[in-house]
């Protein structure tokens, strides 16, 4: 029996690179968000995540759907997929590591061998529409 993962995510790109973040033990970048607590919408959702990981508050005003991506879940099982629902969304305050995460960093095309699988499909469909470099 396969696993499913269902993960939030937020998209942010600036100057032709994605937002990324390493969790701390982790090798791979992924996008930052995280998992819906029950009963939350994925505005109030990813809100709370991203505040949690990097120290700034979505506008939730201006979140937008960017698409969904699925693949293979790094480190589990084979079988395991991940779901990432990814938005787009404006933010207020200053970019700053918190929680479990020990990096973040603006990756490109060339940064591939970085990133989780799942990530790697976001980039590829980013390179194709001219989003990143």
């Amino acid at each position: 029996m396969s696993k499913f993962i269902d993960k939030l995510a937020w998209l942010r790109i600036e100057d032709h690179k994605v937002l990324c973040v390493r969790s701390k033990g982790k090798q791979l970048f992924y996008i930052p968000g995280g998992k819906r607590d029950p009963g939350e919408s994925d505005q109030q959702a990813l809100c709370r995540e991203i505040q949690e990981e990097l120290s700034v508050a979505l506008e939730p005003t201006s979140l937008a759907l960017f698409g969904t991506f699925i693949d293979q879940a790094d480190g589990k099982d084979d079988g395991t997929q991940v779901q990432i629902t990814c938005y787009q969304a404006d933010y207020q305050g200053e970019l700053a590591v918190d929680s479990e995460i020990e990096e973040l960093a603006w990756l490109g095309y060339d940064d591939l061998p970085r990133c989780s699988l799942v990530v790697k499909q976001l980039f590829e469909h980013l390179y194709q529409e001219g989003l990143i470099r």
